[in-house]
């Protein structure tokens, strides 16, 4: 198979999620797996990027990608603490880097408390995409989304969510699913799309072992890893492997099968749920747009405020620092060796029931970040989700079939075009 060409030479692609404020945040959930990050990398709190430093960071994210396209995802904490002024010479230094006849594209994920009239007029002109986080209904989304002083943050949320309708700026929710929300699908669900009216929503499974804040992903102990489907591999139990706020396997597997029958009914088409999207492109044959699911990760890599670059969002620990922008260009680090290995850990770790799974085509063992437990047989590296997404994914293959044969396609299940054979980073979705 040839690569994609761009402008005659072949597409380069790479997104790096900024963390333009580190850690930073004016709220103080409960399951944020990110608040931590300063503590760890040993960074001022009160620390922004530095103009030197963005600028250095947009001008090679253009050079690192070849393509008609260039995305820029900002993220935090909460990069809204910045002011929109900020961003708005982040969109001048774009104006000023980005290639003839390449379009840039923004995102930003937020809270929403700190959105006003200013800044929404300012993601409406320039055509911003938002992520909102919001996990439900007030007393769901409040349980574990307070600020520091121990209120919930639910009102201003939901008010942030009626700004960005009123001034037609394009968002999606991003909802996560924790211990408690997940106990409640379809509560969760139709208050997304009937209250926050969302027409594209994202689902995030929450799980961290005991210890995430200081023990990187697959530097875990092996021998304390639990036998899948034992009390120790569930939340809220003595000696639990994960912190009690964790989704249950099993309650993530029930959410997702009462949504998908919801969505199926009634919103298909109409909806954008991510698993459900990319369930269908997999079912296809597609290699999943979701790096969480497709056959090799590495391809959304992560810049913190000083520079740094580390393999994945969820792999901002020491261990993954693969360089910085002061050092040497991106190009080089998102496209070198350790990093190319660090993507293909992600199936060359698949344990053997993995491998001899039905599902492997549409899963191929889920996040890395998740693989803590051992699977019936004593083998280690097994996903600690692995319990629920199966009983997801029986669920919805007949539906999905038909959806396929719907769409006037074949039902493959298997990846037509590996990953692994053209390792090209693209875009996380």
């Amino acid at each position: 198979m040839q690569p994609a060409q761009f402008h005659g030479m072949p597409v380069r692609r790479v997104h790096v999620m900024v963390k333009t404020i580190g850690s930073m945040c004016n709220l103080d959930c409960t399951y944020c797996y990110y608040l931590s990050k300063a503590d760890l990398l040993g960074t001022p709190r009160h620390w922004a990027m530095s103009d030197e430093t963005l600028e250095a960071f947009i001008r090679q994210y253009f050079e690192a990608n070849n393509h008609e396209e260039v995305v820029f995802s900002w993220q935090g904490g909460e990069p809204t603490l910045l002011g929109v002024d900020f961003f708005r010479k982040v969109v001048a230094l774009q104006a000023q880097y980005c290639p003839e006849g390449v379009r840039c594209e923004n995102d930003l994920q937020t809270n929403g408390t700190l959105l006003d009239d200013d800044w929404c007029h300012f993601l409406h002109d320039h055509n911003w995409l938002v992520g909102l986080s919001i996990d439900g209904p007030q007393a769901l989304h409040d349980e574990y989304r307070k600020d520091q002083h121990g209120r919930g943050s639910f009102q201003r949320v939901f008010r942030a969510a009626r700004l960005l309708r009123k001034h037609k700026v394009h968002f999606a929710v991003l909802c996560c699913v924790n211990r408690s929300t997940a106990k409640h699908p379809l509560v969760v669900y139709r208050f997304l799309r009937d209250k926050v009216k969302a027409k594209r929503i994202q689902f995030i499974p929450i799980v961290e072992p005991i210890g995430f804040e200081d023990t990187a992903p697959q530097h875990w102990d092996p021998t304390r890893m639990p036998i899948v489907g034992t009390p120790h591999a569930r939340p809220g139990n003595e000696g639990s492997a994960v912190e009690e706020w964790s989704v249950d396997p099993v309650d993530w597997g029930n959410f997702l099968c009462q949504v998908f029958d919801e969505w199926y009914r009634k919103d298909l088409g109409r909806i954008y749920v991510n698993y459900f999207e990319t369930a269908v492109e997999t079912w296809m044959g597609h290699v999943a747009p979701m790096c969480t699911l497709a056959p090799m990760c590495g391809k959304g890599l992560a810049c913190e405020r000083d520079g740094s670059i580390y393999a994945c969002d969820h792999y901002v620990y020491p261990e993954y620092r693969i360089g910085g922008i002061t050092e040497k260009p991106l190009t080089e680090m998102a496209f070198s060796a350790r990093q190319e290995n660090f993507g293909r850990m992600k199936e060359g770790l698949l344990p053997q029931c993995c491998r001899e799974c039905d599902y492997q085509f549409t899963c191929f063992g889920e996040c890395p970040k998740n693989r803590f437990i051992r699977s019936e047989s004593g083998e280690p590296g097994l996903n600690y989700l692995c319990t629920g997404w199966k009983k997801f994914f029986s669920h919805i293959d007949q539906p999905v079939q038909r959806i396929v044969h719907g769409l006037g396609a074949p039902v493959v299940k298997q990846p037509i075009a590996r990953a692994a054979e053209h390792w090209v980073p693209t875009k996380r979705q």
